[in-house]
């Protein structure tokens, strides 16, 4: 039977090796076909990131 309340390793503090820590959350829609494109990705939350900082660094040059 699982544990009710839920798995320890769950409630240590997500760690990362950034500059910068991953504190906030953004919430946006996207089409089904790109959903199922990123989801092909290794890791879509990372590429995601990649892709907004660097349109906001082409952005920054204008």
């Amino acid at each position: 039977m699982p544990n009710p309340k839920g798995h320890p390793e769950n409630l240590n503090p997500f760690k990362s090796e950034r500059e910068e820590p991953l504190s906030e959350r953004l919430n946006l829609r996207v089409t089904k076909t790109m959903k199922e494109e990123l989801s092909t990705k290794d890791d879509p939350p990372e590429f995601c990131r990649r892709a907004i900082q660097e349109a906001l660094d082409k952005d920054r040059e204008k």
